[in-house]
């Protein structure tokens, strides 16, 4: 399982560096299934792993100036709101044992791996879902209040389950703020680096429980992933395999659902 479980974390680099997100959707579920971390403990790792991955690729981006700086900080400061927010005040208030029904209990686990399930199954959509035709960025309007409320939402999901919330930003950028697509990509990386990085540094109880060799080598695969992802870019057109990432995608929030609730 844990061969399965480091390449696993390869592609979720892959991911990242061919269609700019839906990679770290599938972190949590491979280090609670292939890796049997804790549900709760597995949203701190995919903060570490997913932010540190995606600090690397957008580096390229922003060498070749494909990151909007006023949207990172426009959508970047609500969204270390929310991710302050989810860590501090709603993933504390959930209780171990959410509810029992005889013999059938929710845990808090449970119920983490339950909502990321669903993320799962929107993500998957979203990514199988043929992409509208890119919208010129002239007369490019901030609907601000849009883009602050997106963004404190999408901080409040990456800080609740672990998520870089790639899936929700790019669509975000492109719908609202017309940005290009490979200027969405890099702009979403890095405020998904900065989320994760904010929401790992301040998850500081959890550090005495950390593994950090294991931690270490998950993110060097996942970096080196999106290295091979961002070469492989340069060849293959990530729009066309973003349907099928998507279906993939779509059966693993099945099996979590399956896995969770009947097995």
């Amino acid at each position: 399982m844990e061969i399965a479980g480091f390449l696993a974390s390869i592609l979720i680099g892959i991911s990242l560096g061919l269609i700019g997100g839906g990679g770290s959707i599938l972190t949590v579920p491979v280090l609670v299934y292939l890796f049997q971390v804790d549900a709760v403990l597995a949203t701190t790792y995919s903060l570490f792993v997913v932010g540190a991955t995606s600090l690397v690729g957008s580096t390229s981006y922003f060498k070749n100036n494909l990151i909007d700086l006023k949207t990172v900080i426009t959508f970047g400061l609500p969204s270390i709101v929310g991710v302050y927010l989810s860590r501090h005040f709603i993933l504390p208030q959930i209780p171990n044992t959410l509810f029992e029904i005889e013999d059938f209990h929710v845990s808090k686990s449970m119920f983490l791996m339950l909502v990321f399930a669903i993320l799962m199954l929107i993500a998957s959509f979203k990514m199988i879902k043929k992409d509208k035709c890119e919208i010129s960025p002239t007369n490019q309007k901030y609907n601000y209040p849009l883009v602050i409320f997106q963004g404190l939402m999408v901080g409040v999901i990456t800080g609740f389950v672990g998520a870089g919330g790639g899936f929700l930003i790019i669509p975000a950028l492109v719908g609202l703020l017309k940005t290009p697509m490979k200027k969405a990509i890099g702009t979403s990386l890095l405020i998904i680096a900065v989320n994760s990085a904010f929401g790992f540094l301040t998850s500081y109880e959890h550090f005495g429980e950390i593994n950090w060799m294991f931690l270490m080598t998950i993110s060097g695969l996942a970096i080196l992933g999106i290295l091979i992802g961002a070469r492989l870019s340069k060849n293959i057109d990530g729009k066309k395999l973003k349907p099928t990432f998507g279906w993939f995608v779509l059966v693993m929030g099945i099996f979590v659902i399956v896995k969770e609730m009947f097995l």
